[in-house]
């Protein structure tokens, strides 16, 4: 879901050459995910094999993470653990909605409409464990880094930012920085555009970059306190108060300074603010330093190629990529959404 705070927390635009060399820790479900949902058939249906079985993950992985690879950066995904507890109410909304477009999918195509049909389609997008372990095998194949967290990715990117690890976490959701995460890169596209979630439609976007540090000082809030407003606001753990958006949170964390005060103030109870407070500020992770190595041809060729029939020399030409050094200063390639 994420935390709307994009209009009290500067950004500041960023180039895709300043990161050349950068470490960036990515989400990898989220990653995936946006694969199944954009490379997609007219009519809606995923890429798929001769077999039946879906490639649009693989495809997304192999084609685009190398585009952006070509460009100097190093990519390290995590996956999410095991959902806290309290995440069941987002899990079980994001199910509903999936339930929902389903079957305005299926009428879609049934009418003939397949612009809508494709629409309705992305948001059905089902990542199975089958597909995450065939994920994990590319990623070692290409010797790209990956590692499971305990529970939300987030927080162990932000872990891994303390350690000294990975440089910068890449993700559109605000709720990053609120783990603790110094540094935050929106918008990570050389193509210049996104695709709106849900439509047709493509924005024109530019690569931003977000501090925890230029956070607190924007707000005059301590990391403490953001978490305290984002709390008012609503999380994946706790569904906030009604009325409650960053600007009127702002005002009621600078005036009173803590979730308790606020509360008191707007006659309401959260019973276990200490509790969702934790899941931000002392959320679980594990140790873990990333390690790049070069691409393994022979069994990417095996993973693509020889099971799923993809092309050799397209799978090849991608191959080379990983170990091209970046353009000069001022030329990019170009790609489609990140």
């Amino acid at each position: 879901m994420g935390i709307k705070l994009g209009s009290i927390i500067p950004a500041r635009p960023v180039e895709i050459a300043q990161l050349r060399g950068q470490r960036l820790a990515v989400d990898g479900y989220n990653l995936l995910y946006q694969f199944l949902a954009s490379i997609r058939q007219r009519d809606g249906m995923p890429l798929a094999d001769a077999h039946g079985h879906t490639t649009s993950h693989l495809s997304g992985l192999l084609f685009r993470l190398s585009a952006l690879a070509a460009e100097g950066l190093r990519f390290c995904l995590i996956f999410d653990g095991k959902p806290h507890a309290l995440k069941k109410r987002v899990l079980d909304e994001r199910r509903d909605r999936k339930i929902k477009a389903q079957a305005e999918w299926e009428a879609a195509l049934a009418a003939g409409d397949l612009v809508k049909a494709r629409t309705k389609a992305q948001q059905t997008s089902r990542l199975t464990p089958e597909m995450v372990a065939e994920a994990q095998e590319l990623l070692d194949a290409l010797g790209l880094p990956w590692v499971t967290a305990p529970s939300e990715g987030e927080a162990q990117a932000a872990a891994m930012m303390a350690a000294g690890v990975v440089d910068a976490a890449v993700s559109q959701d605000f709720d990053t920085l609120l783990f603790g995460a110094p540094r935050l890169l929106r918008n990570l596209t050389v193509s210049g555009r996104r695709k709106l979630p849900g439509r047709q439609a493509w924005v024109e976007v530019n690569p931003e970059e977000l501090t925890l540090a230029g956070a607190i000082e924007a707000t005059q809030l301590s990391h403490e306190q953001l978490v305290d407003m984002a709390i008012l606001m609503g999380t994946d753990f706790n569904p906030g108060i009604h009325g409650i958006g960053p600007k009127k949170g702002l005002k009621l964390l600078r005036e009173l300074g803590s979730a308790e005060a606020a509360l008191a103030k707007l006659g309401h109870k959260v019973d276990n603010l200490d509790e969702l407070r934790q899941l931000f500020l002392n959320h679980p992770s594990v140790e873990f330093a990333p390690t790049w190595g070069e691409p393994r041809r022979g069994r990417v060729m095996e993973l693509l190629c020889e099971r799923h029939g993809f092309s050799r020399a397209r799978v090849g030409t991608a191959l080379e990529k990983f170990t091209q050094p970046p353009p000069p200063m001022g030329q990019q390639a170009t790609l489609g959404d990140f």
